[in-house]
């Protein structure tokens, strides 16, 4: 006869399923919290900005958005100077857990080359997703007598040097102004200020004459007559001001734009940063702001985190070689 086959007693059958419900819920315990209840607090949005600028602008708009979307308050805290570095730096001595967020723009790729001493890398930080590309323009004073890019050149050859404000040290502006010096052969010299908003009122008062800055910031300015607009730093005219020339139209292949993106400390979760991702391009769906984009003369993007990761790489060698081969560095 063959052996009976072996039964389990009760005492086993309750360890087994003892066992299994110990190791399903293990399982859960350990997932992130965040990817089942996240956020369950206020997230915080640094800005790195001062009040007033397109960023900050913009930034706070999609805080709005997203304070109806997720249930939490989404706070905006203003930390402008160092073309974007105390903000970065801030952000990424953060806690890993998505509830502190980096809205910056390009400047915070190219700190890193421009100061060795910034206290933060690209490895620091995990792109969320490109908001929106920007335009920049140069404008100057009503009172500088140039109407267009050839005459200011011209002005600036003779007076030995023209004075021309940014939005920072590094920022895509400064370094646009330094691009120009290049190929235009000219001896600008360069004026931070800690954002656009006292960018703005620098060169409607007169402290400079020139002002590089995103359309965004400068539009109704010009149309005011308050400033005067000169030629757009990208590859084709304004959808906002579509008269104006572009840089490249003097000086081939010229071309520098400002993206506005959202970053977190290195570590965070995935299943968070694509909750982020997906409630910040959300965000561009809203009248409000897709209406300030094309007044700005943006484009709207909201992509992934792996495509704005390939962006933030591709910008940093870009921009690294522009700082090496310009000289350009921290004051």
């Amino acid at each position: 006869m063959g052996k009976k086959p072996h039964m389990l007693n009760h005492s086993t059958i309750v360890k087994a399923a003892t066992l299994s419900v110990f190791l399903m819920l293990a399982s859960v315990l350990s997932r992130p919290a965040h990817s089942q209840d996240y956020p369950k607090k206020p997230i915080r949005m640094i800005v790195a900005a001062a009040p007033g600028g397109a960023n900050d602008i913009l930034g706070r708009m999609v805080a709005r958005r997203m304070t109806e979307a997720l249930g939490q308050s989404v706070i905006v805290d203003n930390r402008g100077g160092a073309g974007g570095s105390l903000a970065a730096e801030f952000v990424a001595r953060s806690a890993a857990d998505g509830y502190t967020l980096l809205n910056a723009t390009n400047s915070v790729v190219v700190n890193p080359s421009l100061n060795p001493e910034v206290s933060y890398t690209l490895k620091d930080l995990v792109p969320v997703t490109e908001f929106a590309n920007f335009p920049l323009i140069i404008t100057v004073n009503p009172s500088v007598p140039a109407n267009n890019l050839q005459e200011l050149v011209a002005l600036a050859k003779k007076r030995g040097g023209l004075s021309y404000g940014s939005t920072g040290i590094g920022s895509l502006n400064h370094l646009t102004g330094v691009l120009l010096n290049n190929v235009a052969g000219i001896n600008n010299v360069h004026i931070p200020y800690k954002g656009a908003g006292p960018l703005t009122n620098a060169i409607v008062a007169g402290e400079v004459q020139i002002g590089i800055t995103t359309v965004f910031s400068a539009a109704p300015y010009i149309r005011s007559g308050r400033m005067r607009a000169i030629a757009v730093t990208s590859s084709k005219p304004s959808l906002t001001l579509p008269g104006v020339p572009t840089v490249a139209s003097v000086y081939p292949g010229f071309e520098t734009n400002i993206w506005h993106g959202y970053f977190v400390p290195a570590g965070t979760p995935p299943a968070v940063v694509a909750i982020l991702q997906r409630e910040i391009a959300k965000a561009l769906a809203s009248p409000e702001i897709r209406d300030a984009l094309v007044n700005g003369g943006a484009e709207a993007v909201g992509d992934t985190s792996a495509d704005f990761t390939a962006i933030v790489g591709k910008d940093a060698e870009k921009y690294g070689k522009l700082v090496k081969s310009s000289g350009a560095k921290a004051e």
